[in-house]
């Protein structure tokens, strides 16, 4: 099992935590939007560092990016499975031809 999908598992787990425990609960409780907000926060902080060009924090950020993904799929009631799930169904399907069928 990764890490990812053991991160998967410890925020669904997280979700029925005491917020006052636990950080992914507590942003769980404040609602998708909050989980959003959060995500987006962090995805900027990666792009700062990728374009600092700086490896270490951006490996760092890129794990908050993932956590903070997590949890807003969490929210939604999307779980990683689902998400590997569209991955495997766009598998072999060029990424021109994918966008073109939006």
């Amino acid at each position: 099992m990764s890490a990812l999908t053991r991160l998967a598992a410890t925020v669904l787990h997280r979700k029925s935590a005491d917020p006052d425990t636990s950080w992914t609960a507590k942003l769980l409780s404040r609602g998708p939007e909050k989980c959003a907000e959060k995500f987006g926060e962090e995805a900027i902080e990666a792009i700062i560092e990728a374009v600092k060009g700086d490896r270490a924090r951006l490996t760092a950020e890129a794990a908050d990016v993932l956590y903070h993904l997590l949890v807003m799929l969490a929210a939604h009631d999307i779980s990683l499975a689902d998400v590997e799930a569209e991955l495997a169904r766009r598998e072999g399907t060029s990424g021109l031809d994918e966008k073109a069928a939006r």
